[in-house]
């Protein structure tokens, strides 16, 4: 019988605010999803019988490694994997995430404690933006820094793609002194080729999530690749092959999600994200009450 992987989380960041809440439903052995429409929730299995791997999701991994949240989870026969969003530090984008240099610490101990080939590092998303003055800039003046110190510790793949302008997210904006902008298909074509030749060298392959016609407009020697958030054939290689290997059609496929089958568990209106980050397509702790669970 296949496994499942569980999915910790696209709604919200559980490693750094509710892995107490995570640990309890693993120990129930069950997690049950709210459903996105009112109706019942889903019971998604979580005994180590049945699922293959545990994907966590997080800008912040300081609770989970100091809660020794990891170990436990090993201890108890699941096997783990780690998507780590590192962006540079910017006050107004992320106001919640810590320093720069506490996130790149916390990378060098999951690689230490779990290996380097257990971890995708995602420099997610790129936001380019007009200062109050009018200057152009984005977040990416860390980028190479990052880098540097993330292929040294072994990791060998970065996930990134340009944010997204929802309404809301757009609204967040103009309580700040800065303005999202939506660079042409050009400047982000430059943009991915000039992020590949930094990496290139260092051994990490770029992979674009959701962004499906920037791969289309890259060159046919490219070494970028369609992002896969989810990778149950890597997963497959590390913890054995009874796992799914399909494609999640629940993501946004026709945009270039390569995700594979999943169950993603945390929601929207319980788990609200404390980070506060101003391009978040969920509901950060920040925004209003959410009155139902919702996906732009």
């Amino acid at each position: 019988m296949r496994r499942i992987v569980l999915s910790a989380s696209r709604r919200t960041d559980i490693p750094a605010f509710y892995m107490p809440w995570f640990m309890e439903r693993i120990a129930q052995g069950l997690f049950e999803v709210p459903h996105p429409y009112g109706g019942p929730p889903t019971v998604v299995p979580a005994t180590a019988d049945r699922v293959h791997t545990i994907v966590f999701w997080s800008k912040n991994f300081g609770p989970f490694l100091e809660g020794d949240f990891g170990k436990a989870l090993v201890d108890q026969g699941y096997h783990l994997f780690f998507n780590f969003t590192i962006n540079s530090s910017h006050p107004l984008l992320e106001p919640g995430v810590p320093a720069l240099e506490a996130r790149l610490e916390q990378l060098a101990r999951l690689c230490e404690q779990f290996g380097p080939d257990h971890i995708q590092w995602r420099f997610d998303p790129i936001c380019c933006y007009r200062e109050a003055d009018g200057r152009s800039a984005d977040n990416g003046i860390a980028f190479e820094t990052i880098a540097r110190r993330a292929a040294a510790l072994g990791i060998r793949t970065c996930i990134t793609s340009f944010v997204d302008l929802y309404r809301k997210v757009q609204r967040r904006f103009t309580a700040t002194t800065i303005t999202l902008t939506d660079p042409p298909l050009s400047d982000r074509r430059a943009r991915i080729l000039a992020m590949a030749r930094l990496l290139d060298p260092l051994q990490i392959r770029l992979c674009l999530c959701c962004e499906q016609e920037v791969l289309a407009a890259l060159p046919d020697d490219t070494t970028v690749r369609q992002a896969a958030c989810i990778p149950n054939h890597h997963l497959a290689r590390l913890n054995g092959k009874d796992i799914s290997l399909v494609r999640d059609t629940g993501q946004r496929v026709a945009a270039g999600c390569g995700c594979q089958r999943s169950r993603d568990v945390g929601s929207y209106a319980q788990h609200p994200c404390h980070h506060n980050c101003l391009f978040c397509y969920a509901n950060p702790a920040g925004d209003r009450a959410v009155q139902k669970e919702s996906r732009l």
